[in-house]
């Protein structure tokens, strides 16, 4: 009878034999560039995950592929997990120069994003980039984000508002279904849409009221006259204004839409609520895609529960109760739509010197991984998973910023990044 511990040491060579092991600053991006040479159809949105926040290694290796992958693959936009509202300011600093990078940064990257070295070093690279290159070769920067935070949804007001006043400014007013002083009554003050209680208690929404109702009517209409007259507004202004202006119109139908979910009760509540946040950024991905196409591939990071195939899920206890929640994720959305266009890279690590220690035994897709990889390697999920067996098991944190990769997880990416240590 086979000894136990001599087929698992048979199966953790296997696995380094599949991976593709790299160390220096210049070999990330190669490396995921040999990868991207054995598939069959090259992507027009490439995912690169990362399993938490805050943790430097993986925006920096997001930033080494980018330049590679923008030097000798042709890639000419970057979408990133941030607000894809107020990311217009970084686009328009990356492309033209104007401002401050700090001030940028600041008013560009939500979720505390800003405070990351990582960010300010991309920002900084893609303008140096970009300096006196003619813009069809230009590299853009957006963010494919709902404009909302983690426990709140904003007033639709800014988005709402500034997608009419392009309308106004390019059609006549006699067009457009609704006025000015009408929209801003039915908007009202804008603290009626933050209240902080409404995330937990839907009688505190505004959602379900009259005007709310109103205003999701209102939000239709806006959208359909985009719709029909967009070739005239793409004549009357350049393409990057209209596609703002009818990324305000999306975005306020939708922080609408959110709101009306806020103030429904039942149990699936959040669940629908994190649905309409990913759906939200498939559309955004979906629209990235359909504006950067003819000029080449777009890189988008995010966490990797945004981008996997798979539904996302989140178990825990709650406000007394347990809870059990599950939703489409925006990679699986938009991959319904793109099929072989869109690829996934997950990524993950193996120790965190600063963080709370995971278990893991021997057997873990972790340990095998971390056995596997001096520095960093890339597996692609194919072989990996035929080299893994039936009898891997997970990894548990009590890290509950983290998100570790699970055996079933690597049927929702095409490959895995992991790296053998990091720091938070």
């Amino acid at each position: 009878m086979e000894h136990p511990e001599r087929h698992r040491m048979t199966r953790q060579l296997s696995v380094r034999d599949i991976g593709l092991h790299f160390g220096g600053d210049t070999e990330a991006g190669a490396t995921i560039g040999r990868f991207l040479d054995t598939l069959d159809w090259p992507p027009t949105l490439l995912g690169l995950g990362e399993p938490t926040h805050g943790v430097e290694a993986f925006p920096l290796l997001r930033n080494e592929v980018l330049k590679y992958l923008v030097e000798h693959h042709g890639y000419r936009s970057i979408a990133l997990e941030i607000d894809c509202v107020a990311a217009a300011v970084v686009d328009n600093y990356v492309r033209t120069g104007r401002g401050e990078l700090a001030e940028v940064v600041a008013a560009g990257f939500n979720h505390g994003f800003d405070a990351w070295q990582s960010n300010h070093e991309l920002v900084a690279w893609l303008r140096d980039y970009n300096a006196g290159r003619d813009p069809r070769y230009q590299v853009r920067c957006y963010g494919f984000d709902a404009p909302t935070e983690i426990t709140a949804a904003p007033s639709p007001r800014a988005t709402f508002l500034g997608a009419y006043a392009y309308l106004l400014e390019h059609l006549p007013a006699e067009r457009l279904p609704h006025d000015t002083e009408t929209l801003d009554t039915l908007l009202g003050d804008d603290a009626d849409w933050t209240n902080p209680d409404a995330m937990m208690d839907p009688g505190r929404s505004i959602g379900h009221t009259d005007r709310a109702r109103t205003l999701r009517l209102a939000a239709d209409d806006l959208l359909a006259v985009y719709t029909a007259e967009a070739p005239g507004l793409r004549q009357a202004s350049s393409d990057t204004d209209f596609e703002r202006a009818y990324l305000l119109a999306r975005m306020a139908h939708g922080l609408l839409r959110c709101h009306a979910a806020m103030a429904t009760p039942g149990p699936d509540r959040v669940a629908i609520l994190l649905g309409l946040r990913d759906g939200m950024m498939a559309d955004n991905l979906l629209d990235i895609v359909r504006i950067e196409k003819h000029r080449g591939p777009c890189l988008v990071f995010a966490h990797n529960s945004h981008l996997q195939r798979t539904e996302s899920s989140w178990q825990g206890h709650w406000d007394g109760a347990n809870f059990s929640w599950r939703w489409w994720s925006a990679g699986a959305i938009a991959a319904a739509t793109l099929d072989t266009e869109y690829v996934f890279i997950a990524a993950d690590y193996g120790q965190c010197m600063n963080a709370p220690a995971p278990q893991d035994d021997t057997r873990s897709l972790h340990a095998i991984l971390q056995a596997a990889t001096t520095d960093r390697a890339l597996f692609p999920t194919r072989l990996l998973t035929a080299a893994l067996g039936s009898d891997v098991t997970a990894r548990v944190s009590t890290d509950q910023r983290y998100g570790p990769l699970s055996p079933a997880a690597l049927d929702g990416a095409d490959a895995v990044v992991f790296i053998a240590q990091v720091s938070r």
